[in-house]
């Protein structure tokens, strides 16, 4: 059984912790769409800093991938659970940009 959006978004803010707010909608394509913003930071303007991915699961993972990389660089010292992964992270982001790199085949 999936858990309720309600129950993701709690275990997101949890992972995430206090400098976060996480939003899980749902986007036109019926998927689940991640925003997890810093309540500190501002991007454009005075825009919250955010990271956004579409897509359930992977969307989560890559939402929270790119926070911890947020909370790594701008707020060192911060406690969040999520940082914990901050290696799973780092090696998921090499993966990705190794694959990218690669020539086709």
């Amino acid at each position: 059984m999936t858990a309720s959006r309600a129950a993701r978004r709690r275990r997101a803010e949890t992972e995430a912790g206090p400098l976060a707010t996480v939003r899980l909608d749902v986007g036109a394509d019926d998927q689940l769409v991640w925003k997890i913003a810093c309540v500190e930071c501002t991007a454009k303007g005075d825009r919250a800093w955010s990271a956004y991915r579409p897509g359930g699961d992977n969307g989560y993972l890559a939402a929270m991938d790119r926070w911890t990389f947020h909370l790594h660089e701008q707020h060192r010292g911060t406690e969040a659970p999520c940082l914990a992964y901050l290696g799973a992270a780092q090696q998921r982001l090499h993966e990705r940009r190794q694959r990218q790199d690669a020539p086709p085949s």
